[in-house]
């Protein structure tokens, strides 16, 4: 005959699923506060706010230390990456990252599109004091990042548009959210091969990408630079996106 649970066992249980759930959460968001949480597992804040904890000390979650909001940490996102196996690309660009983020003095980092949205998977940050921090698992909408209009451009403009079929999400007022605009901006970024951002998902970051392709010219992923806004000025991001060539380049000759 099965024993039933002991009252301690329960609350450990409730526990683990409620920890369950709020990682399930940052696969639909970027980032979750602890309001969030209290509303979402219907618990006082005070609970939200140790499971959180907890998870921030095992590093499956982040917190942001100026707006105290929590994001997927690098624990969750070693861990994701592991389950749909290695992924090449991620380990064979690290090297080059690491040489582009002392060419450039800026933060660089590696994205790959999940539908209308890119996400973070790899970083090397910036040695400078005043520096964007490399936020490896943020999913944000990919039609406001460098990255992922490079990425984008690298599709047909129908199926684009079927990535959107409420439109453009807009994150800043600098968010181009206007599809003439924006396909205009695809059919550029196609021409020059390189993509800019200028404060479009964060009002203080300015970013470059390239697309990055395997030996088959086919689009893997998107190599980028992310700077506080005034170290990227448009006449900087030319050179900027040269040097991100070379690098792409480098990882495309280590690709099979």
């Amino acid at each position: 005959m099965r024993n039933a649970s002991s009252p301690g066992e329960s609350q450990l249980l409730r526990s683990v699923t409620n920890a369950l759930k709020i990682l399930a959460m940052l696969g639909s968001r970027p980032t979750i506060r602890v309001s969030d949480v209290s509303a979402h597992l219907g618990v006082a804040k005070a609970t939200a706010h140790r499971l959180l904890a907890t998870l921030e000390h095992e590093k499956f979650v982040e917190k942001d230390r100026i707006d105290r909001s929590y994001r997927a940490g690098r624990m969750l996102v070693d861990v994701g990456l592991a389950a749909v196996g290695d992924l090449d690309v991620r380990r064979k660009a690290k090297e080059a990252m690491r040489r582009l983020a002392q060419e450039t003095g800026e933060t660089v980092n590696l994205l790959l599109l999940e539908g209308p949205r890119t996400r973070v998977v790899d970083g090397v940050e910036s040695e400078q004091t005043v520096k964007v921090s490399s936020r490896v698992g943020v999913l944000l909408p990919a039609n406001v990042t460098s990255g992922g209009k490079v990425l984008l451009a690298t599709l047909p403009p129908e199926e684009v548009r079927a990535l959107f079929p409420h439109g453009l999400p807009g994150v800043t007022a600098q968010t181009m959210t206007d599809w003439d605009t924006f396909e205009a901006e695809l059919r550029e970024i196609r021409r020059c091969g390189y993509a800019s951002n200028f404060a479009e998902s964060d009002d203080s970051v300015h970013g470059v990408a390239v697309p990055v392709y395997d030996r088959r010219h086919r689009p893997v992923a998107a190599l980028a630079v992310a700077t506080p806004a005034h170290r990227l000025p448009p006449s900087r991001v030319r050179t900027v996106a040269e040097e991100l060539r070379r690098g792409a380049n480098s990882i495309t000759q280590t690709l099979v």
